[in-house]
């Protein structure tokens, strides 16, 4: 049976086109929503929901650059994010509703972004129905004091040689933000490791612009960090999405 398809979810402005991943255990599976960076609907996000679903999630990871350029879009989801509402946080939502609609997910949902996709997921831990949120070097928002104190449980992964506003000093911020309202959180900042370390983009799918932006970042891969990034994430999933059954993780 194939346990991952390409579908299109309507949004109210469009057809999305979303990747799905299908756990080949026994439903009823928590949903997790999966939020791309900046390289879009790519081998990498579609890999990292195949390991969601190997973990017993039911996954979706929507394209949120279906609808125009990247360009034109990428300017969209950047101004919804300072609110935390608008165009981009409703095709987040047509995709959170598709997997409670689905027979066989439990109605409890989690989100993970990664760097763009990281700052949506801590946009979202708050008012958007989310149990959970993994923040992957997604930056902490300066106006985060205003509303964390309401966020869902939150875990975070950070590289301690990312110098970008998305990196280290924003994980530590988070952390002590997150302990001082009590959140439950697991934040961990991985020494000597830099941005986008859980991103393994394949050449193909990345342009001459993303190219140049990784370069500048300092965006490189790191293979131990993601293994024990992707271990902590999957342990604090199985304890806030499903907390009637112990974690194995």
């Amino acid at each position: 049976m194939d346990t991952t398809s390409l579908l299109e979810i309507e949004t109210g402005r469009g057809s999305m086109t979303a990747y799905v991943a299908v756990p080949t255990t026994e439903p009823p599976w928590p949903g997790v929503v999966v939020i791309h960076d900046f390289t879009g609907m790519s081998r990498d996000l579609q890999g990292h929901a195949r390991w969601l679903a190997g973990e017993g999630f039911l996954v979706i990871a929507p394209d949120l650059y279906y609808w125009g350029s990247r360009l034109r879009c990428l300017r969209t989801i950047m101004r919804d994010l300072g609110p935390r509402r608008g165009r981009s946080f409703d095709d987040i939502e047509a995709a959170r509703q598709w997997l409670r609609d689905h027979d066989g997910c439990t109605d409890v949902v989690g989100v993970v972004g990664f760097c763009m996709g990281g700052g949506y997921a801590i946009a979202l831990a708050e008012g958007h129905g989310f149990n959970a949120s993994a923040v992957n070097y997604g930056g902490c928002p300066s106006d985060a004091r205003n509303w964390l104190t309401q966020a869902c449980p939150v875990v975070g992964s950070f590289g301690g040689a990312d110098r970008s506003p998305l990196g280290a000093r924003a994980g530590q911020q988070l952390d002590e933000l997150l302990a001082e309202f009590e959140v439950p959180h697991d934040v961990k900042i991985y020494p000597g490791v830099g941005h986008g370390f859980m991103n393994d983009h394949a050449p193909e799918d990345q342009t001459l612009f993303l190219r140049f932006l990784a370069r500048i970042s300092g965006t490189r891969y790191d293979e131990a960090a993601t293994a024990d990034a992707r271990r902590r994430i999957v342990r604090f999933f199985n304890t806030h999405l499903r907390p009637d059954t112990p974690s194995s993780a």
